[in-house]
This record gives structure tokens, C-alpha cells and sequence, in this order.
């Protein structure tokens, strides 16, 4: 078996099927090859008659996931075409629909980190886990992209504007906060995840989650909904940071500060995405929105600056293009929605 082979573990006990993102020390991030062996598992097992649930975990002890492998990305669209980059995200979004049709129940542990392409893979599931110790978020729009992977379809659907707080921003959430926001369904003690995970290959799903399941920790979010709904309501980006710089709220003042430090642009289509996700209906339809953003961005300066100055110089000092929120336009912000024609990923059509 190859290293490439080991960065999925794939076993069955019982009647459950067991998952395991393997790449510790990238935090689990998803490559190419990962996602094709998750999709090739959930083919494999779904007519299995000797598997009844699916059990998806991180190896290592500090989370689930923590997205796709930028670096990749960033090196296509540097120095390459985007082809590479098209084709992973194709498959993605593909294994993200996968999960969420999925006709078994699929158990996804989101312990620890769990940002971008790890919420794409858990969240959609059946039974979403998290723990005292989650770090859940989609933090794109700090890498000069836009929440991908279907993760505004499920933030469009949080109380009031705390989707859009959550899109804008990339702040994370606790236990408390993914529960409140709609993104997990049970808290479990991380000390008690290997215990559940035994107990799932032989017991009811629903039965065994929950007598293991305990009262999460207050959501953070929930005392923030007053400012938060008031301000995010706005109908641009400058409008949402002055409301927010007026509120008279120290933690909606940092908010405002924070989002002045992101890409103008990947905020503005991040806007203009989440309010027509909320028109779209589909996970399906939604992904295929994700596909015409994300294609769009690879001829976009800010994704390459983006992840060069987070991930690869580290510098945290990005060169925004345009840098001020007025100076990006209505045509660019539209371009990102346009049909690619016979490139469309259609997943709404299959």
C-alpha cells in the first residue's frame, strides 16, 4: 500500500463501515486522491447488505479536517491553467451531494477542527457529532475565495443573520454554535468518541448516539443574535460594516475591523451568494453555484494573494485587488455567477 493509499483507512466491523481521513500532520486536509477514495468507499458500501451505517473520523488529535489542500490550488492557479484545481472541486462537490443523499445513515465525528472542505464532508451527512473540543467555520473569504463545498446551504439556514456573520467573517463556531446554526446535531465527550465508534457497529444508530450524547456547552452566539441579525440584515457589504461600526457593540466594532481586512470582492460575491442560496433551494443546486464561483476565482488575484500570504509566505499581509469595497464593481461581482456552458458541474440536472 502507497503513502497516497494510506491517507484514507477504510474498514468494516459489524455492520458499520469505518472512514478515516489520514494525513495528521496536514490536519487531515482533503487532496485529490482522498476525496476519489471517500466517493469510491460510499459506492462500494452502499449496496452492501453487510454494512448498515458509515463512521467518519480524523486521525490524530487535533480535528476532523481542516479543508481542501490549498497549496495544490494555489500552485494551478499560479502556474497553471486551473485545470487541476477544476477537477478536484468537481469531485468534491460531487462526494458533498454523495454524503448528503447518502440512503445509509452516515455518522460524521467533527472533532476539533473542522473548516472548509471538512465541513463539506461532515456536515451534509445524516448524523453530524461534535465535541467540547469543535472548531467548526467556513473561513474562505481570508484566502480571497467564497464558502464553497455547499457550506452556505446549510449557513443560509441558521437563526436570523448568523449564517451571514458566519459567511462574511469565517469566524468559528463552538459545540454550542454549530448546534444552534443547524451544522451538528449531537455533542458527544471527545473522550468518549473510540467507545462510540465500537458501539456503532452493532447498535441502532439513533439509539446508540444517544446515550452517549450530553448537553453542549452554551452556544457563544446565541448572546450576539441583537446586534448580529440588526446589522448582517443590510443589503451590501459597506452598508453591514457601518452598521456595524455604529452599533455601539464592541464585539460588532471588531466584526467591522475584521471584515476591512478581507478581500473586497470575495466579500461582496460571499453576500451575493448567500442571498441567492437562499433562493436556490437544492444542496444540488447550490454546489453548482459553488462550481461557477470557484472556477471564476481561479481568474480572480485574490485567491493565488490570498493563500500566499496565509498559507505559503504566512506573511498575513495580503495585497487585495481591488483593496477598498467600493472599488469593486457590480460586472465583477456578476462574473462570478455567469454559466460555464458545457463545463457547468449539473448536478441539479443529474
Amino acid at each position: 500500500m502507497t503513502a497516497a493509499d494510506d491517507s484514507v483507512l477504510r474498514r468494516t466491523e459489524g455492520r458499520a463501515g469505518y472512514l478515516t481521513l489520514n494525513r495528521p500532520r496536514a490536519l487531515n486536509s482533503l487532496t485529490h486522491g482522498m476525496v476519489r477514495q471517500l466517493s469510491a468507499a460510499l459506492d462500494d458500501w452502499r449496496e452492501d447488505p453487510g454494512v448498515a451505517t458509515v463512521v467518519l473520523s480524523g486521525a490524530g488529535e487535533r480535528g476532523l479536517c481542516a479543508g481542501g489542500d490549498i497549496r495544490a490550488v494555489h500552485d494551478d492557479a499560479r502556474d497553471g491553467d486551473g485545470a487541476a484545481a477544476r477537477a478536484f472541486w468537481r469531485d468534491e462537490y460531487r462526494l458533498n451531494a454523495q454524503i448528503a443523499r447518502y440512503p445509509k445513515p452516515f455518522v460524521a465525528f467533527m472533532d476539533g477542527i473542522v473548516m472548509g472542505g471538512g465541513v463539506g464532508v461532515s456536515a451534509h451527512g445524516a448524523v453530524r457529532i461534535v465535541t467540547e473540543r469543535s472548531r467548526v467555520a467556513m473561513p474562505e473569504t481570508a484566502i480571497g475565495f467564497v464558502p464553497d463545498v455547499g457550506g452556505l446551504h446549510l449557513l443560509a439556514a441558521a437563526p436570523g443573520e448568523l449564517g451571514t456573520h458566519l459567511a462574511l467573517t469565517g469566524s468559528s463556531m463552538t459545540a454550542g454554535d454549530a448546534l444552534l446554526c443547524g451544522l451538528a446535531d449531537h455533542c458527544v465527550p471527545a473522550a468518549r468518541l473510540p467507545e462510540l465508534a465500537a458501539d456503532l457497529a452493532t447498535g441502532d444508530v439513533a439509539e446508540t448516539v444517544v446515550r452517549y450524547a450530553e448537553p453542549a456547552p452554551a452556544a457563544e452566539l446565541a448572546a450576539h443574535r441583537g446586534w448580529i441579525d440588526a446589522c448582517y440584515a443590510a443589503g451590501t457589504v459597506e452598508e453591514i460594516v457601518d452598521r456595524l461600526e455604529r452599533s455601539g457593540e464592541p464585539e460588532a466594532k471588531s466584526a467591522a475591523q475584521s471584515l476591512l481586512e478581507l478581500s473586497p470582492t470575495s466579500l461582496k460575491v460571499t453576500l451575493a451568494a448567500l442571498r441567492r442560496v437562499r433562493r436556490l433551494g437544492s444542496l444540488e443546486r447550490v454546489l453548482d453555484q459553488d462550481y461557477r464561483i470557484a472556477s471564476a476565482a481561479l481568474a480572480s488575484p485574490d485567491l493565488v494573494e490570498g493563500i500566499r500570504a496565509r498559507i505559503v509566505d504566512k506573511d498575513r499581509a495580503p495585497r487585495w485587488s481591488p483593496a477598498r469595497l467600493k472599488d469593486v464593481t457590480d460586472g465583477e461581482v456578476a462574473r462570478h455567477f455567469r454559466s460555464l456552458g458545457p463545463d457547468e458541474l449539473g448536478l441539479a440536472d443529474g
